[in-house]
């Protein structure tokens, strides 16, 4: 290691790799680490954290001053790059294309973290083939007030569900309050079936775990575990394994095997555990690549729930609207009759009448939500804070609420995020319901963005 006025310069794997402000801290809570360490710590792992992001093409999450700032993502390969440092060009849902780096060793992982990327966010495709996943990705994220134990007790109804539809899960804590399976599949399938066939299980773990799971995408309809389907959407990534997330303690998203999971919990592993674990346990995902198995019995089961009239769900926002896919709008907002409008169209085979008869049947059992939004603004403690503001002048109202009752959403716009704070009053008696009220604060950083094109679309 050769110290230099603008860094430090580490030999890894015979390049040279410059860490630029190595003394930058980036973690200053409950443990406190600097850029350095971060990267210290990744070479330290980095036969696990290589393996799960090797020839893949990798969009960059940047926390460029430390994990208790805001991030922002790029998915074009700087232009000041190293030379031996591979990149793939990507096609997106919007159309747009982007040239997107591709860690294939410990070098790049450590430049890449240099850039401040402390999560690692793989796509689920190899270079050698970028139409048809080799994974399929089961989240599991638990709602507001959900126990760590209906997380776990999930995650093994969908081992058992796995194992019956011929494949191999592969468990890890996702590095926060939820667990990831990761499925390695052949290369036969689209991104469109492979999610289909995240759908069917989620579907098929809510049915058989009603009280602890869900797979519906609107949080106002969301209770227990939601399993998050829509991460097989072409262009979603969730962190790969030995991520750091950007938590107080660092903890990390540990690779886990099956028999661990009754005892485990998330806060065990950190930056400061992670090393030593992998050193005396080695990598639980180490076979993963040899198990890679077939989708045909879950996309049967998507078959069954089609023919039963349980057509497509939601897809994420910035996808266009697809084939069969039901009213893209949460139940507090619905239109009824236009639902229902769409939902009887005449349709000419029996795929179509099938499509459209889970459509109709989605329209009817929509409820819409009485939801109100309290808080807006680019600072989530500020907007925390507006609904302590809230709560304080409805009482009455606000002790009927339970904890899933109150949505805290990360909001992304085109470069900026925020958090929207709503409330479901769905458990608040009619007679004492608060209306909706001027949210305090009211900091949409969006707002001025959407008012001109709405101008714009009306001239």
């Amino acid at each position: 290691m050769a110290k230099m006025e603008s860094g430090e310069i580490l030999l890894v794997e015979g390049r040279e790799i410059r860490v630029t402000n190595p003394d930058k801290p980036y973690f200053s809570r409950d443990v406190k680490l600097s850029k350095l360490d971060v990267v210290q710590y990744y070479l330290s792992v980095a036969s696990g954290a290589v393996a799960g992001i090797r020839d893949r093409p990798s969009m960059l999450k940047r926390f460029v001053d430390g994990a208790e700032s805001p991030p922002f993502y790029q998915k074009r390969a700087p232009e000041n790059r190293p030379e031996w440092l591979r990149t793939v060009t990507l096609s997106f849902p919007s159309g747009r294309t982007a040239e997107e780096v591709v860690v294939d060793d410990a070098a790049g992982l450590a430049w890449i973290v240099n850039l401040g990327c402390i999560e690692l966010h793989p796509h689920a495709v190899r270079t050698n083939d970028l139409d048809h996943p080799d994974e399929l990705r089961i989240d599991l994220d638990p709602g507001p007030g959900v126990e760590w134990d209906d997380v776990r007790r999930v995650a093994m109804e969908t081992k058992k569900l796995l194992e019956e539809m011929g494949l191999r899960g592969w468990p890890k804590t996702s590095g926060s309050r939820g667990m990831h399976v990761n499925v390695r599949i052949h290369q036969r399938w689209t991104f469109t079936e492979v999610r289909r066939a995240a759908l069917a299980l989620s579907r098929e773990i809510e049915r058989r775990a009603p009280t602890l799971a869900t797979s519906k995408w609107w949080k106002e309809e969301r209770h227990g575990v939601f399993l998050d389907y829509n991460q097989n959407a072409k262009d979603r990534t969730t962190c790969s394994a030995y991520s750091i997330r950007p938590l107080p303690d660092a903890r990390v998203s540990a690779p886990l095997r099956w028999e661990e999971i009754p005892e485990c919990e998330p806060g065990d592993f950190t930056v400061l555990t992670m090393p030593r674990r992998l050193a005396e346990v080695g990598d639980p995902n180490s076979a993963m690549d040899a198990a890679a198995g077939s989708l045909d019995q879950l996309l049967e089961l998507a078959d069954r729930d089609e023919a039963a009239g349980l057509g497509d769900a939601p897809w994420p926002p910035h996808f266009r609207k697809m084939e069969g896919e039901p009213a893209r709008v949460a139940p507090s907002r619905a239109k009824g009759a236009k639902a229902g409008k769409k939902a009887s169209e005449p349709t000419t085979n029996k795929t179509a009448s099938a499509k459209t008869t889970g459509k109709r049947a989605a329209a009817k059992s929509r409820v819409k939500m009485p939801l109100i939004v309290v808080a807006n603004s680019p600072d989530k403690e500020a907007a925390l804070a507006g609904l302590a503001r809230w709560k304080a002048q409805h009482p009455d109202a606000a002790s009927h609420l339970a904890i899933d009752d109150v949505l805290v959403d990360s909001m992304r716009g085109r470069s900026t995020t925020w958090t929207r704070i709503r409330v479901n009053l769905r458990n608040v008696p009619e007679k004492i319901r608060p209306s909706q009220e001027t949210p305090d604060p009211d900091d949409d950083p969006t707002r001025e963005w959407r008012e001109a094109r709405g101008r714009r679309r009306g001239s």
